[in-house]
């Protein structure tokens, strides 16, 4: 039975403490590595600036020169998932052309962080013990990576606000327990309940 975190101890030794089972576990660190891969960032590593990236792939930094490599063949374009959408949401919705700059300049960084936070979070997990206990980086690593869990789950379940859920969770009342909309659900609200624990135990120092 889960409990919720709570601030533990003073200065260095502060913990942020609460207790999950082995399926609770099992769970949260499964939903994490789900959207770690998401969000994990393309093996070439690239700086934003492509004029930059272009020279640097072209300078001779000793040794024999590279092979030129064969042009990639043409792939079509896959669709975005639109959970990425919610994970990282457009700075300029009144421009396209503004937003698509930002997104180029801005989102390997954000999905290395968030992918980052992702990782530290399921690593936490990963125990034998029902206490989870998490210092204070780890703590807020967790919170984030608990907010996008949720952002990722409320577009699967097409919540774009508070009426959203309210009309799921009265479809849901008249299901049976096992229903897979009605355990999305009680998923939903007990990760927004642990992340609100959380943040209530961060803030208060």
């Amino acid at each position: 039975m889960a409990t919720a975190f709570r601030r533990r101890g003073r200065g260095a030794e502060r913990r942020y403490v609460a207790t999950l089972d082995a399926d609770e576990r099992r769970v949260l660190a499964s939903l994490m590595d789900q959207v770690h891969d998401l969000l994990e960032p393309p093996e070439t590593t690239s700086t934003g600036d492509d004029a930059f990236d272009d020279l640097v792939a072209g300078l001779d930094l000793g040794g024999e020169p590279a092979p030129a490599a064969p042009p990639a063949p043409a792939e079509p374009p896959q669709e975005r998932d639109p959970a990425l959408d919610r994970l990282l949401p457009t700075a300029n919705r009144e421009d396209d052309e503004a937003a698509a700059e930002f997104r180029r300049l801005t989102e390997g960084g954000l999905r290395h962080r968030k992918a980052g936070a992702l990782a530290t979070a399921s690593a936490a997990l990963r125990h034998d013990e029902d206490r989870v206990s998490l210092d204070a980086d780890e703590a807020r690593a967790f919170l984030t990576a608990l907010t996008d869990v949720r952002l990722v789950l409320g577009e699967r379940l097409q919540l774009r606000g508070d009426e959203d859920l309210e009309l799921l969770e009265r479809a849901a009342s008249s299901l049976e327990e096992g229903e897979p909309l009605h355990q999305l659900l009680a998923l939903y609200d007990f990760l927004t309940w642990l992340q609100e624990t959380l943040a209530d135990a961060l803030l208060r120092g």
